[in-house]
């Protein structure tokens, strides 16, 4: 099936990938699944880098550049990887995709060795704008509806190819960080791709938000991670969380 001119080059946003890359920063030469891969906009940077890259997406035949291996893998099923055949593991914007996510991280812990790393991004539907949508919505700009229609608009995209473009899968800071450590990961910091400017005007609410977060007891906010999801790559965050964990 020839791909439609209108699939993108890149399949998430440029912040993104320049987060991740920061957050990996100047490690030396390791060995880096990139799933899904998409393009390969990420891989060949990573390759560019030095890094051993080998990537995996449920459609292989949309990837880009030469040179990089890339075979078919379906993160809702067994990945065709050995056990702990890889120091990293990068997924960018897939884990919204796909039906099963407890599934996805559970086969990137098989596959990343121990004390590797675990590098994920998702939509970030906990910002104070996101929140606000939902209230008034019932939905995020992330997550709209998957109507007929919008499978329709998705398949003229991506050639009938629906998991690329829609969204099924809203996952927000509790439900990454509870998958990440039901895995047997420890989450190292979370970060954001870029500060929505948009947010300053909704400061008052932030304030409130974190006020009554407050008015719990430590222990308890320590429980339900309030200071977490209320901090500022969240609350005031961009468009995307990227989750920095390590493999114990």
């Amino acid at each position: 099936m020839a791909l439609n001119d209108d699939l993108p080059m890149q399949m998430a946003h440029e912040a993104i990938y320049v987060s991740v890359l920061k957050v990996l920063g100047s490690h030396p030469r390791r060995r880096i699944l990139d799933l899904p891969a998409g393009r390969g906009s990420l891989a060949v940077r990573l390759a560019e880098l030095g890094h051993d890259v080998v990537c995996g997406d449920l459609y292989p035949e949309i990837f880009a550049f030469e040179g990089i291996d890339v075979v078919q893998a379906n993160m809702d099923a067994r990945l065709p990887f050995d056990d702990k055949e890889f120091d990293i593991a990068v997924c960018v914007e897939g884990l919204e995709h796909v039906e099963n996510p407890a599934n996805a991280i559970r086969e990137f812990a098989r596959v990343i060795d121990t004390g590797g790393q675990l590098i994920i991004s998702v939509p970030n539907i906990m910002n104070i704008e996101e929140r606000l949508k939902w209230l008034l919505n019932g939905y995020t700009s992330h997550f709209k509806p998957v109507t007929d229609s919008h499978v329709e608009e998705m398949g003229k995209i991506t050639d009938g190819r629906n998991e690329i473009g829609l969204h099924i899968n809203p996952l927000g800071y509790a439900e990454v960080r509870y998958l990440l450590e039901s895995a047997g990961f420890s989450v190292i910091d979370v970060h954001t791709d870029a500060k929505k400017g948009g947010s300053i005007a909704f400061a008052p609410l932030v304030w409130a938000i974190r006020g009554i977060g407050r008015l719990s007891s430590a222990s308890r906010r320590s429980e339900r991670w309030t200071d977490e999801m209320n901090s500022p790559n969240v609350l005031n965050g961009g468009n995307t969380l990227i989750f920095e964990a390590r493999k114990q």
